[in-house]
């Protein structure tokens, strides 16, 4: 282990001086005197209540595998590159994941479907597309039931699995180019057969430790005979090399148990090889194609079966970035027909002489391709917009609309409900509202997030990570963006963007060593939590504006190693690639104090760690001892606890590392602990988030799902539950949800984490809990109330307390309705019960207090059934079960979105909001009043056998009370639109004032008093009337009944056949 050496160093300042510091600084409790946290373990039964709900969107993203089915054109494959494999039976209309929860890595490199048995289906895990974002798998996984079911059959340990060809007429004869380690030298690489179908693997061609395969072609008129290409080439966490004395190309005519290579052959070049890809035709066994990377390379052609080649097309656009892309596919009916891929997809129909692109039309960034023997026109590929079917040969692809994204990270804004936004790999940032498919629990796998595109939204930037959000407006969004450009600050409102990366050194193509300013592609673009006008960036350096980027301050020098090793070219020895993915040496990571404006951290992708206390007039490197070599710091999050408090994620993937790495200092980084009891052995860690509620709760964002510590992370427990094995790049806790940014399956979000945030042994152990409720906004759906029950009890209520205790609010238990409910938060209507069950229930209450009583049939215009939401401030909640009475506070705040609106303007709004609800109320029960007497005079007819004097006299009532009814409510409606043929009638214009009411937070409009005055007056006079009916005529109809030993008719009772005593 190297030495690290304690620095101080001076910030430089540009444009304007440091900020203001202030003259104290929050001191951190020393560890000794912080409360312990007792762990807490989540059973299955409270688990089961949680979910991850994808909302996607319905955007694609990099798929580098793909395969149509032979004899079945309506079924496809493709492997997502983080999200495992998806199939089609409808010819690419609809994708569905068919390896959630039966794989244990994420990211397919190759999928191979048995021509003579299509059921038989085998994929390859990890990316031999060796960017600097790949991720290692676990090797081959195959399927006898055409994707529903998987077993695992070799190579756990192996980062990638190149290309899988299976025998055209016998599926137990299976060959894999094996590519290896990605950064260490491997034993287990070259090419393998297997002949038994998977259960046993030979290897049949290996070059050396350093150089795997990458691709392999089987002659289909004769599968004894293969090509085979062996790549030397690594990826490592700072440099990615290409070609080298290990590359070449390979001939086996004895189905691949010896090998001839004809790297050398007649009219290849001369020199270093790199990737190489082969293609056979089976419309002339002896056309051989073969895509070299060599500095005379190209496209070759053979037509002696590789004894001698000729170079037939050296064009720049199929030979760029070679070790991305160098695909090769011949059809199987023409041998001249052959296509390339790279950025764009190419078609010959001369041998290779002339390219026509046929990639229009789809994503670009091309990686796979499957010709349907059959039916040259019918096409399967994937690129970096996933999977894709033609059936025209290229003129109409298939949508791309599946949640495949790879975000980089994830951000919330300040919306209510919150947006949730990233930057996805190979397209741009994307915002989408976080509870747009709530509701959506039964939809079938991979069309949960359908639709998710349609509400999105793009705030400027690219493809590279970070996105952050102006906390003071909402419209303003500061993003990372690519290829000429750095930090992009877009206002949605105006559609303007303005670059303003502080020192906006350009490079392209040259090492790391010779920029002058190192902008790593997904470099940190961040608010402070302190100071809301305050936004950091980091290159090797620190920077900050309090200006919105006008003018900017440089508050470090490089806090990098800067180790030479590190800062070479990338690529290789034949062709380079430096970009932003490339550059190394960076700060990669930056953790601004959530106590302190002065202190701030950062982590960079060189395994360094420093901290300053004083805005950056001096640094203090506190890189912990046992930080592993080259580390790179993933995420830095302080303390919302503890100034000196904070987490550090570390990983190294790419140094043949899988290991997590999760750290925590207490004292400012003078001492570390490593915390990573609990997770996998090879979770490494993307992410790790403080809860800002509950000291000592953690969430870790790791390679394969999430976890979970109460206990300052001694202890971590999966989170993961119905997530499918997905990379989690990042994570958030906004309000009471947890929302995750997964490196290929999308956004997902757990809503009500409050009986996570809550729980304890105790509350573990307890028969009945309600948990305390997140704190109600106005304008927003509602708050969930969470409570849980050992056993379901017989009897319940609910009911919402003000601060006087007078019940606003209460709802009945209902054994029928299912443990996660809504309150009836829409404007047209109201729930009156609430699920009673065992285990945990969520019940959504709506802020809002009693509505408007209703009738059967009721069919009110431009109004509904809603009460008037609740004002700010301080309320309770009371659940009563079986005789227990439980209860917790719940404070509603107005929304933070209408700065104009004051709480007193809320009070009023609902002391109208009241006032216009009770006289409509006072209407709706003249009109139930009326009905119940209707309907207990039938009763009354009936028990009597239509008795004459009761009779005249009973239809004297009805007559005289329905007069009154017609007043108050249109009886003759009787459909949802009769109202625009039949006028409306008081109770309706009342139920629409309060229903304008309370579109919206805001005091009541001018004239609405008035619009109530008049409304009022007129409804005394129908209850005037009702007044005298009730007192001339129902007792005229009682003394009948009396006679006839009847119960009375009562407007009050609701039970038809009375609810007095008979005389």
């Amino acid at each position: 282990m190297r030495s690290l050496t304690w620095l101080a160093l001076p910030a430089l300042t540009l444009l304007q001086p440091p900020a203001t510091r202030p003259a104290a600084r929050p001191v951190s409790s020393p560890a000794s005197a912080r409360p312990s946290l007792a762990p807490v373990t989540l059973d299955s039964a409270f688990l089961s209540a949680f979910r991850w709900r994808n909302i996607g969107p319905d955007r694609g993203g990099r798929s580098i595998a793909a395969s149509g089915v032979k004899g079945r054109k309506q079924e496809a494959y493709f492997g997502a590159t983080g999200g495992g494999l998806w199939k089609t039976t409808n010819g690419g209309e609809t994708w569905t994941p068919v390896t959630d929860g039966q794989i244990t890595s994420a990211s397919v490199g190759a999928v191979a479907v048995s021509e003579s048995n299509p059921d038989i289906v085998y994929i390859g895990m990890g990316e031999s597309a060796i960017r600097g974002n790949i991720m290692p798998g676990d090797g081959i996984y195959k399927s006898t039931d055409a994707g529903k079911t998987w077993k695992h059959v070799g190579f756990r340990t192996v980062d990638a699995i190149s290309k899988i060809r299976i025998h055209p007429s016998n599926p137990d004869i299976v060959y894999a180019a094996v590519f290896g380690k990605y950064s260490a030298n491997s034993e287990e690489r070259g090419v393998y057969k297997s002949t038994d179908g998977g259960a046993t693997w030979k290897r049949v061609l290996f070059r050396d430790a350093k150089s795997g395969a990458v691709d392999i072609a089987l002659d289909r008129t004769n599968p004894q005979v293969l090509y085979a290409a062996i790549w030397e080439a690594y990826r490592k966490e700072y440099q990615m090399s290409s070609g080298g004395p290990g590359s070449g190309l390979f001939k086996s005519t004895d189905g691949g148990e010896t090998w001839t290579e004809i790297t050398r052959a007649k009219g290849l070049p001369a020199g270093l090889v790199g990737k190489i890809g082969v293609a056979l035709t089976a419309a002339n066994p002896n056309r051989v194609y073969a895509l070299i990377e060599n500095e005379n390379g190209g496209l070759f052609r053979s037509d002696d079966a590789g004894a001698s080649w000729t170079l037939v097309n050296s064009d720049r656009n199929i030979r760029q970035r070679a070790f991305y892309y160098t695909h090769l596919f011949a059809d199987h009916k023409n041998a001249d027909r052959v296509y390339i891929q790279n950025v764009s997809f190419f078609r010959s129909d001369d041998a290779g002489k002339t390219l026509t692109s046929i990639g229009q039309g789809s994503h670009g960034d091309w990686h796979d391709l499957w010709v349907d023997p059959d039916d040259p026109e019918h096409l399967v590929a994937g690129n970096d917009g996933g999977g894709t079917v033609t059936f025209n040969g290229g003129r109409a692809y298939t949508a791309q609309d599946f949640p495949t994204e790879q975000w980089y990270h994830v951000i919330t804004t300040k919306h209510v409900p919150f947006h949730v936004c990233g930057s996805q790999q190979d397209n741009s940032t994307l915002c989408t509202p976080m509870n747009w498919n709530l509701g959506r629990q039964n939809a079938a796998p991979g069309q949960e997030a359908q639709g998710g595109m349609a509400v999105s939204y793009q705030v400027g930037g690219g493809e590279p990570g970070y996105i952050a959000p102006d906390p003071l407006d909402l419209d303003v969004f500061y993003a990372g963006t690519n290829n000429g450009g750095y930090v992009d600050k877009f206002n949605k409102r105006t559609g303007l963007s303005r670059e303003v990366n502080p020192y906006p050194w350009f490079y392209s193509g040259e090492p790391s060593k010779e920029i002058k300013e190192r902008w790593q592609w997904t470099f940190p673009i961040l608010f402070s939590q302190v100071d809301p006008k305050l936004l950091f960036v980091s290159s090797q350096r620190l920077w900050a504006t309090r200006d919105g980027g006008r003018t900017w301050m440089n508050l470090s020098g490089d806090l990098t190693r800067h180790a030479p090793e590190t800062q070479e070219k990338s690529g290789g020895p034949i062709t380079g690639d430096m970009n932003g993915p490339e550059v190394y040496g960076t700060i990669f990571s930056v953790g601004p104090s959530k106590k302190d404006v002065n202190t701030i951290f950062t982590g960079s992708d060189d395994g360094l760690v420093f901290v300053t206390r004083d805005f950056g007039k001096t640094w203090t490197n506190i890189t912990p001892k046992d930080m592993p070599e080259f580390g790179r710091v993933s995420q830095l999050d302080a303390s919302s606890h503890d100034a000196g408090t904070v987490y550090m994620s570390v990983r190294r993937p790419l140094l043949d590392d899988r290991k997590p790495y999760i750290f925590k200092t207490n004292d400012y980084g003078r001492t570390w602990t490593k915390i990573v009891n609990g997770l996998g052995a090879e979770d490494y860690v993307h992410a790790v988030r403080e809860d800002p509620t509950r000291r000592g709760l953690l969430y870790a964002a790791t390679q394969h799902g999430v976890y979970i510590s109460y206990d300052d992370g001694a202890n971590w427990q999966s989170l993961k539950l119905n997530l499918p094995d997905v990379p989690v790049a990042d994570l958030i806790v906004e309000r009471d949800e947890l929302v995750i940014g997964t490196h290929g399956r999308g956004f997902w979000v757990m809503d009500n984490i409050a009986p996570l945030r809550q729980a304890t042994p105790a509350v573990q152990a307890a028969s009945r809990h309600l948990f305390a409720p997140a704190v109600g906004l106005r304008s927003s759906p509602g708050v969930t109330l969470s409570w849980r029950f050992a056993t379901r009890p017989v009897r319940g209520t609910l009911a919402i307390l003000d601060s006087a205790g007078s019940v606003v609010r209460e709802f009945t238990g209902d054994t029928a309705m299912q443990a996660a409910a809504g309150g009836g938060g829409r404007r047209r209507g109201t729930s009156s019960t609430f699920p009673l069950a065992a285990g945990l229930t969520r019940f959504t209450f709506d802020l809002r207090s009693t509505g408007i009583e209703s009738f059967p049939g009721m069919i009110l215009w431009g109004a509904g059934t809603a009460g008037p939401a609740l004002p700010p401030g301080r309320y309770t909640v009371r659940l009563t079960a079986d005789g227990e009475e439980l209860k917790a506070p719940l404070r509603i705040q107005r929304s933070p979105l209408i700065p104009d609106v004051t709480d007193a303007d809320l009070r009023r709004q609902y002391a109208f909001g009241k006032q216009v609800r009770d006289k409509t109320n006072e209407a709706q029960r003249a009109v139930i009043e009326i009905r119940r007497v209707k309907a207990q005079l039938d009763d009354r007819y009936k028990r009597a056998n239509d008795e004459a004097t009761l009779k005249a006299k009973g239809e004297t009532l009805r007559k005289n009370a329905s007069a009154v009814e017609e007043n108050v409510y249109q009886v003759r409606n009787q459909s949802g639109q009769d109202p625009l043929n039949f006028p409306i009638k008081v109770n309706n214009r009342l139920a629409n004032l309060l229903a304008m009411s309370e579109r919206g937070d805001g005091p009541p409009g001018t004239y609405m008093p008035e619009i109530l005055s008049i409304l009022s007056k007129e409804l005394a006079g129908y209850q005037a009337t009702l007044d005298r009916v009730w007192k001339t005529d129902l007792p005229a109809v009682n003394a009948e009944l009396a006679r006839l030993k009847l119960p009375p008719v009562d407007p009050k009772c609701s039970v038809v056949t009375g609810c007095s005593a008979t005389p």
